[in-house]
């Protein structure tokens, strides 16, 4: 693999190595706070808010200035974050809101990272380096998750926020000393627009597909993420003679990194068959897959994790694909402006499936079926995301 590429990957794992702290300790902060389902949804979903507002100015100023400093000011930012929750974090109105500035952080750490990692790498195999970056995302999720585990069941909940907080920084030192600055450059043309007018990336039709596709990846996914290990919770609570046996951040931890090579080989898979087609066919299986997977809460839980893992295979599949199309279709002086648009959408989704899927519980009263309709209105949006690509072909 290439240095630079290898360098870019470790540093966004590291800086992303908190981002699953609040979702992988949701059942002991709903019990010990005891925060509703939709104030839990708020939560999580506030990470991702913070994310959407920020993300259009942060990364729509990558065209005009090195999104190497982007990153490292939103590296610590993060580590402020991780720090400031386990000092201060009291109830949802604290968590939420130290949450919110983690998402903000993320919104200069992710897409910048890619946009320094297009800078510099260009060619056939700018696609599959991609598909290894964002597939890195996963792999900082699931350190999260399992650090996490570790952490709190060691020091308490408290302690492991402020140790955490060394993750963004050693993501912050690799990033520095591994990504040379460069200056970047406008065309006189592209001065004359402002960096937060995004109109120019929504006419570009193509990019403008893959962008609603990413909507309804993130709206899967992210939900999933946010409450898979509640669901896990929930469904050990109704088999407690084999509750003592397992860490349920552990086997979170298993079910996340199974995106890792699936984001990968889905990519691999659609550079060889159409990368539309492969994306259609992915968002249709993991859609179906979804609706029903819900209701299986009261299956023997080792199926139930099974039926988990093969989920976020399916979600997974497409993550590559969609932003390595995203990134081909972009145009050179117009890049940092359509991964704006293509994150805040997505991120935007990934705001709102947390919060729905708290309702849903509420509504439906946390039972096997409340959890089914949760999992069903991910599974639903996903299958409308073939349409999207098909019509804006």
């Amino acid at each position: 693999m290439n240095k630079l590429i290898l360098s870019l990957c470790i540093a966004e794992i590291f800086s992303l190595s908190s981002i699953m702290y609040f979702p992988a300790l949701l059942p002991d902060f709903q019990a010990e706070w005891a925060i509703t389902n939709t104030e839990a949804g708020w939560i999580n979903g506030i990470f991702f808010g913070g994310y959407a507002a920020l993300v259009p100015v942060l990364v729509s100023l990558t065209d005009r200035v090195d999104p190497r400093r982007i990153y490292l000011i939103s590296a610590g930012i993060n580590a402020a974050s991780m720090i400031g929750f386990g000092c201060l974090a009291q109830g949802a109105w604290t968590a939420a809101a130290f949450r919110l500035l983690a998402g903000i952080s993320v919104a200069g750490i992710y897409m910048p990272g890619l946009k320094a990692l297009s800078d510099r790498i260009t060619g056939a195999s700018q696609s599959r380096w991609i598909s290894f970056y964002t597939a890195s995302f996963g792999i900082g999720t699931a350190l999260s998750v399992f650090l996490t585990g570790i952490l709190a069941n060691w020091v308490g909940w408290r302690w492991a926020a402020g140790l955490m907080a060394l993750g963004p920084l050693t993501g912050f030192v690799l990033f520095a000393f591994s990504v040379k600055p460069v200056k970047q450059r406008s065309s006189d043309e592209k001065a004359k627009i402002a960096f937060w007018d995004l109109r120019p990336a929504f006419r570009n039709r193509s990019a403008v597909g893959y962008m609603l596709g990413y909507a309804v990846h993130c709206w899967e996914l992210f939900g999933f993420r946010s409450w898979l290990v509640a669901f896990l919770f929930f469904s050990l609570s109704l088999q407690p003679e084999v509750s003592s046996q397992f860490s349920l951040q552990n086997i979170a931890t298993v079910i996340i990194l199974a995106g890792v090579p699936a984001s990968i080989l889905g990519n691999e898979g659609a550079m060889r068959w159409g990368r539309r087609r492969v994306i259609s066919a992915v968002m249709i299986s993991s859609g179906v897959l979804g609706s029903v997977i819900g209701f299986s809460a009261g299956w023997p839980f080792l199926i139930v994790v099974c039926l988990c893992f093969i989920y976020c295979i399916f979600v997974m599949l497409d993550s590559g694909s969609l932003t390595a199309g995203m990134v081909s279709a972009a145009r050179d002086d117009e890049r940092g402006r359509t991964m704006a648009v293509y994150s805040f959408l997505g991120f935007c989704m990934a705001f709102l499936a947390p919060l729905a899927m708290g309702g849903v519980l509420d509504i439906m009263s946390n039972g096997i079926i409340g959890w089914g309709f949760a999992f069903a209105a991910l599974g639903i949006v996903a299958i409308s995301g073939p349409v999207w690509l098909r019509l804006l072909r």
